[in-house]
């Protein structure tokens, strides 16, 4: 089962794509992560993508697609996968379905996650994650079972990303509005795209994906 979460920065794609990974037994693939250890492997793409990197240049597409086919054909995607953070534009999109198909594969599920942005700079201004396995966090919404220690791996450390603050958020909600939304009416076309509420409660959210991957919604 091959999966695309889209969302504005902070609409819980990850925290869902967790979730997922863990009851579905097919692995998230943050493109953030995908990047990092392309380069820590010094692979052939990993090194190109680090020139790209260190010149503080974007990523070109076909680079990217690159990585992620190189990423899906390792042994944990066989039954799928989960991509969080890619594509963002339509040419990305139009990439990654000819590559698909290159492989004889396809998208089966591409889910939006709708939410408001007021009630998301609120959520992403409170958020924080484990500094070990990454689980996310939020100071009202999702503190840990424990206080100051993380449910997944017991860890006691933590950390919040520099940019969750309301004015770079807006940015980035504008960006998303501006780049990435025109690619719902191109996975609508394909009969893919279905939306869930995305400032529903977390489980419920969670709830929402699993009957549209389930076939019951």
């Amino acid at each position: 089962m091959n999966i695309i979460l889209l969302g504005p920065p902070g609409a819980g794609k990850g925290t869902q794509a967790k979730r997922l990974e863990r009851d579905y037994g097919i692995p998230q693939l943050a493109t953030g992560d995908m990047l990092r250890a392309a380069v820590a492997s010094g692979s052939e793409l990993g090194q190109q993508a680090k020139k790209v990197m260190d010149a503080g240049e974007l990523m070109p597409d076909d680079l990217m697609v690159r990585m992620i086919e190189d990423r899906i054909s390792q042994p944990d995607c066989q039954n799928g996968f989960i991509l969080d953070g890619f594509p963002r534009t339509t040419a990305q999109a139009e990439a990654l379905d000819q590559m698909l198909r290159k492989r004889g594969a396809s998208l089966d599920h591409v889910i939006e996650l709708k939410v408001e942005e007021e009630s998301l700079v609120d959520r992403i201004t409170g958020r924080y994650s484990c500094a070990k396995c990454g689980a996310g966090y939020h100071d009202r919404y999702q503190a840990p079972k424990v206080e100051g220690v993380c449910d997944y791996c017991g860890s006691t450390e933590f950390k919040r990303r520099e940019d969750d603050n309301e004015e770079t958020v807006r940015s980035r909600m504008q960006a998303y509005r501006d780049q990435t939304a025109p690619i719902l009416p191109y996975y609508h076309e394909q009969g893919k795209l279905k939306q869930v509420d995305g400032m529903a409660d977390i489980d419920e959210v969670t709830g929402q994906i699993k009957r549209i991957l389930d076939g019951k919604a």
